[in-house]
């Protein structure tokens, strides 16, 4: 499961305390778009991105940016993490907003 141009991967990434995603291209070993709730235009929105609804709003802004720069199809990496809570909400969110994985 390498992510190309056409169809890059997109990995994930979760704390105690925050969550971060990724946008990559394998084949060029490039990381075309990347957004965590550790940024500065983002920080203040999130109280606490250690929950669930934190996943869930993260994913619907990452997925609003990652349209805007042009990815709306990509293989989702959910970087060993079991797929519940924040993971599989991030996920959700994603999906409800556009993205298709």
């Amino acid at each position: 499961m390498l992510g190309t141009i056409e169809k890059p991967r997109l990995v994930v990434h979760r704390s105690l305390k925050n969550i971060s995603a990724q946008v990559l291209d394998d084949t060029a070993g490039k990381v075309l778009f990347s957004l965590s709730t550790k940024d500065k235009g983002l920080k203040q929105k999130f109280a606490s991105a250690g929950n669930v609804q934190s996943a869930e709003l993260f994913g619907q802004l990452f997925a609003q940016r990652a349209k805007e720069k042009g990815y709306s199809k990509v293989i989702f990496d959910r970087a060993g993490y079991l797929y519940h809570g924040r993971i599989k909400s991030f996920a959700d969110a994603l999906r409800k907003s556009g993205m298709e994985f």
